[in-house]
């Protein structure tokens, strides 16, 4: 991946990710702003809905991992993509792939307050499994290839 590729993909990387325990689990959150969190449970409170959710895995082949999650909610013509770069986030998918669901939540998400947490179970949780099997797979490589730079390092001294 170029430069500038990865400059933009970073760029576009939604880093407002937790984890919280939701009944024994831990789950994976994706926290949202007041505004576009109250605007989506506005669109969908009352109503039975859907969630489709997608997990795209973008890499480079060098070790460097994306995903993007998009979801299209089947009332209030919502559709959100979020940009997680799984380098930095392997224990969030993790806990996907365990629970096969994750949360959407406004900053200010407490325990007493769990009205402001929307979750998602995932459509298809063999999917979960299989992204996690993919990043890893994908973060193995980045290791592989640190670890042959360091060889060449310690054979040609002063590169």
């Amino acid at each position: 991946m170029a430069d500038k590729e990865m400059e933009k993909l970073l760029g576009r990387v939604h880093k407002d990710i937790d984890i919280f325990d939701f009944n024994g689990k831990n789950v994976p959150m994706i926290i949202l702003g007041d505004r576009k969190f109250d605007d989506i449970m506005s669109k969908i409170q009352g109503k039975a809905i859907s969630v489709n959710t997608n997990l795209n895995i973008l890499q480079d082949g060098l070790g460097h991992v994306f995903v993007e999650i998009t979801l299209d909610f089947s009332h209030g013509e919502i559709h959100e993509e979020f940009l997680i770069y799984a380098n930095e986030s392997l224990e969030f998918f993790e806990c996907l792939a365990n629970t096969t669901m994750f949360a959407l939540s406004p900053p200010n998400y407490s325990e007493v307050n769990q009205d402001k947490i929307f979750m998602v179970q995932l459509p298809k949780p063999d999917k979960a499994t299989e992204a996690i099997d993919i990043i890893k797979n994908g973060l193995s490589k980045k290791s592989g290839l640190e670890k042959e730079q360091c060889s060449r390092r310690d054979l040609n001294p002063g590169h």
